[in-house]
């Protein structure tokens, strides 16, 4: 079929068989699919939707677009992936947790855009981090480190990564069939055994209804199982910012901590539930009780941050990462607490807010091609419940200069809302789970 012929089908809501679709993918990456092609069946798809069929036979040939990895490895490979957030820095943990306990974790992570942090930028404020190896060291990184966390390289699901590009610029992101697509055909490119999802919902997430946040789920768990792949995905909170820091360098200093002892509750129970996910869908953990025991196990043995320090050591950054991570990482040099107009308790985050003001600092990006200051963020950030006042923060702001500063200062106060009352109830960081398909 003609790619104008399969656009006018789906425009007018007729189903696209699977024959069809791999054609269309072959054709994007072959280059006989034009951009203004992609852009037009992006918009159609999002106008239409996609049935179940059609949306796992668009994953499929999106993963077959490139290469299809292939593991021999002593036990499962398994991965997490996030919908991203602000303060999200659970794979950095989680990946050597995984790997402490038995798993192997090949994550292929991004870098940010908008108001949500990346997990590559993050790591690359490690001196010498190489966020894109060869497949060469990729492996050999998997194999004795037990993870490796890096970008998307140009021959895993290529088509996606050009089906993306034209996404982002014509405003067809937030459709559920593509993400879904997109998502899965590189988990699946990665040669996993199981995969686990974490679904943000929320002020600082893409999905931030609940409704919305819960279709995702269940669309990426149906189509993980239509493509053969086990899923489980877990419904988590992002009203507030996840660890009490965003940026990219601080984020990575919070990761450390976290392994080696200094644990905020919120973190460690999204770090510990979707670990849990991942342990039992690798047949690691019998239950959940005990997955959640040998998790603990690894955190506060020393193991989960060993492997950290191997994965970063093998993948080019420091071998004595965790004794020295204080000094490796760049520091921003005008530091300063923002204070609440009036004192009382924080009432509510607009987490989407804190993310934009790390942009503003330059820790983020709006473009692709835009480089990031690895330096700058937010620290201390105060939790809904808490008391803000003189000597309590909102925040901390590390910025470059004093002009940034004082153009965040103005965006962090415009992003919460304080008040006298006391906060009746938190929302708790796992709001829903969407069990595995076998």
């Amino acid at each position: 079929m003609l790619p104008q012929e399969l656009i006018r089908r789906k425009r007018d809501g007729r189903p696209l068989y699977a024959k069809d679709i791999a054609a269309f993918i072959k054709g994007i990456v072959e280059g006989t699919v034009s951009e203004g092609q992609v852009a037009a069946l992006g918009m159609a798809v999002f106008f239409q939707g996609m049935s179940m069929d059609e949306c796992v036979s668009l994953t499929e040939a999106m993963t077959r677009s490139g290469r299809v990895l292939d593991w021999d490895l002593p036990g499962p490979v398994l991965d997490k992936h996030s919908t991203g957030g602000v303060g999200d820095l659970v794979s950095l943990a989680l990946g050597p947790l995984v790997a402490a306990c038995g798993g192997f974790v090949p994550m292929i992570s991004g870098r940010g855009l908008g108001h949500t942090g990346g997990t590559l930028d993050k790591l690359e404020s490690i001196p010498g981090y190489v966020a894109v190896p060869d497949e060469a060291l990729f492996r050999e990184t998997v194999e004795q480190a037990g993870c490796a966390i890096i970008g998307q390289t140009a021959d895993l699901a290529p088509a996606d990564r050009i089906f993306y590009a034209v996404r982002d610029v014509t405003a067809t992101v937030e459709s559920v069939p593509l993400i879904t697509a997109s998502i899965l055909s590189k988990k699946l490119a990665a040669g996993l055994d199981a995969l686990v999802m974490d679904v943000k919902t929320g002020s600082g997430a893409f999905m931030q209804s609940l409704q919305d946040a819960v279709e995702l789920a269940d669309s990426i768990g149906s189509v993980a199982a239509g493509a053969g792949l086990p899923c489980t995905a877990l419904v988590t909170d992002m009203d507030q910012p996840l660890a009490p820091c965003a940026g990219n360098a601080v984020e990575v200093l919070e990761a450390v901590r976290f392994l080696t002892g200094e644990r905020d509750p919120r973190l460690e129970e999204a770090v510990i539930s979707l670990g849990t996910e991942m342990l039992l869908l690798g047949g690691i953990a019998d239950d959940a009780a005990s997955a959640r025991e040998r998790l603990h196990d690894a955190l506060d043995s020393g193991a989960a941050a060993e492997r950290f320090e191997r994965m970063v050591s093998m993948l080019g950054g420091p071998s004595d990462v965790l004794s020295r991570i204080e000094t490796l990482l760049p520091a921003a040099p005008v530091v300063e607490d923002v204070l609440p107009k009036l004192g009382g308790t924080l009432q509510g985050v607009d987490a989407r807010s804190l993310g934009l003001a790390v942009v503003t600092l330059g820790g983020g990006r709006t473009r692709p091609q835009d480089g990031v200051d690895h330096a700058v963020g937010l620290t201390n950030i105060a939790r809904v419940g808490d008391a803000v006042g003189p000597g309590k923060p909102l925040c901390t702001i590390h910025a470059r200069t004093r002009d940034d500063l004082e153009a965040v200062r103005h965006s962090v106060l415009e992003a919460v809302r304080v008040g006298r009352e006391p906060v009746r109830e938190e929302r708790p960081v796992v709001i829903r789970r969407i069990a595995a398909t076998r």
